[in-house]
């Protein structure tokens, strides 16, 4: 049997007592990372003996440690797993040492960004080292733990801004990139402008990078929620989110045909099916993993290092249950809310601190968050929908921080563009966002409801058949051979 490792070098057993129902099994393998948290919430009751709540208690701790740092199984290169905190520690002092002792230090500002990235690269390298991996393990946990650094980076830069004035974080910005200055948010392209000017012409206008960024965007958004329902939601209010904010936003403001048609049909549409079609595939994929040490040949030793880069497992997800509690319901709801208020954030980033759609500023945050949030979804999932899951995974906890942390920068250094709004507004978008959201949940679950009594009851062709079959109550051929 190969090594279960928890990634740092050391084995971690596997066997945890477990209990339901009447049933008990003393000793059983506990599954590693998400997949093992149950679709529907496992009811437990409250007057178990003294050793059922000791098994309960082990597992419910068990539980947040696999989907806050999940184990490695499985492992056929062991040097990988291996720790080399030693030898990383050699090879960083080494590399800072011969950079501070060969570089050029006549230019300040070359000095100023050599010590913001060696602040930069030990942090990681501490990541590495001590963060948790999260709840995903491929292509390497070393990865995700960076990823986790880079998030606790990201906030504690924005807890730094909040506490500046607006001046000084444009002329930050205008040190990371002095042609920020000759930039201004109205030369941005117009998009509400003659609507009713619909020519091909016209259309294929609007089909520009941010058409495809709208349908790979909601590609991967549905490839993290895997929620048809939630899905459509988030598309349908980032609609009424666009109206709301458009006197704020001038970007915001779009004909009908452009908002209706190609945004939410055709772009969300289609990003949101591909995104579907593409879990449902790897849903229906039989995931065996063999060992590259195993593989003769050398192609099959490229193919399988490439699969590295894919996942080692996909279970589906089921945010919604027929039996859902009332808890849950709220939770998914407000996934959908904050889900709209880390997109508003990246509108009002953008517009207060007059920045062009296209800077790397812009999209590096737009990569960053995107992969900040695949774990952290993950992790709020199970904690949703795991009755064994008592905390938050400390990925969703850094991202719900980002989130908020965005959103008091804006509104801090936005002072001048929130006074043009009214409150009355805000009300109404909350109420407005507060409905669609239980609306679609609501019609999710009684979906769910009649597609499971559908499965449950047959048809009356199917029982008729069955009672006037032939061989109704015989035994065949093979059990009577059986029995005799």
């Amino acid at each position: 049997m190969k090594k279960r490792s928890n990634s740092r070098g050391t084995p971690t057993g596997g066997e945890v007592a477990s209990s339901s129902g009447d049933q008990s099994v003393a000793s059983t393998k506990y599954k590693s990372g998400a997949s093992s948290a149950p679709a529907t919430p496992t009811k437990r009751s409250g007057s178990n003996n003294g050793g059922k709540n000791g098994n309960n208690k082990e597992e419910i701790a068990q539980t947040f440690v696999i989907v806050n740092e999940r184990p490695v199984d499985d492992i056929s290169l062991d040097f990988f797993y291996k720790p080399h905190t030693i030898t990383l520690l050699a090879v960083s002092v080494l590399a800072v040492m011969y950079t501070a002792f060969v570089r050029n230090e006549a230019n300040l500002d070359d000095n100023l960004w050599a010590g913001l990235l060696c602040i930069v690269f030990f942090f990681l390298i501490v990541s590495v080292i001590a963060f948790p991996n999260g709840p995903f393990t491929r292509p390497h946990p070393a990865v995700w733990r960076i990823l986790f650094g880079c998030s606790v980076l990201y906030l504690l830069t924005l807890q730094f801004l909040m506490f500046q004035n607006y001046s000084t974080i444009r002329n930050i910005f205008y040190w990371l990139d002095p042609k920020l200055k000759n930039f201004h948010i109205d030369m941005e392209k117009e998009y509400g402008v003659n609507c009713s000017d619909i020519s091909w012409d016209r259309v294929k206008g609007h089909l520009d990078v941010f058409a495809w960024g709208h349908f790979l965007g909601w590609a991967f958004k549905a490839i993290l929620i895997r929620h048809m329902g939630i899905l459509w939601a988030i598309s349908v209010m980032w609609e009424i989110t666009e109206i709301t904010f458009a006197h704020l936003l001038p970007n915001f403001i779009e004909c009908w045909w452009d908002a209706l048609i190609l945004d939410v049909i055709i772009c969300n549409g289609l990003g949101i099916w591909m995104g579907l079609k593409i879990c449902k595939i790897l849903e229906m994929r039989e995931y065996k993993w063999a060992s590259i040490k195993d593989i003769s040949t050398t192609t099959g030793k490229i193919k399988r290092a490439m699969l590295q880069f894919t996942p080692e497992s996909w279970s589906a997800i089921r945010w919604l249950d027929p039996k859902s509690t009332a808890m849950r319901f709220a939770a998914v709801i407000q996934l959908v809310i904050f889900w709209q208020v880390t997109e508003l954030n990246t509108f009002f980033l953008k517009h207060i601190f007059e920045m062009p759609p296209d800077h790397f500023i812009v999209i590096g945050r737009l990569i960053f968050i995107g992969l900040f949030v695949a774990p952290s979804v993950r992790q709020y999932y199970v904690y949703v929908t795991d009755t064994r899951c008592k905390r938050v995974g400390t990925q969703c906890w850094v991202y719900g921080a980002i989130m908020v942390s965005e959103a008091i920068l804006c509104i801090k250094n936005g002072k001048e563009l929130f006074e043009r709004t009214q409150a009355i507004n805000i009300v109404l978008w909350l109420t407005v966002q507060v409905l669609i959201s239980v609306a679609f949940v609501y019609v999710a679950v009684l979906w769910q409801q009649r597609q499971l009594k559908k499965a449950s009851t047959p048809t009356k062709k199917q029982g008729d058949s069955a009672a006037n079959s032939p061989t109704k109550g015989k035994l065949s051929p093979a059990k009577e051979k059986k029995i005799k």
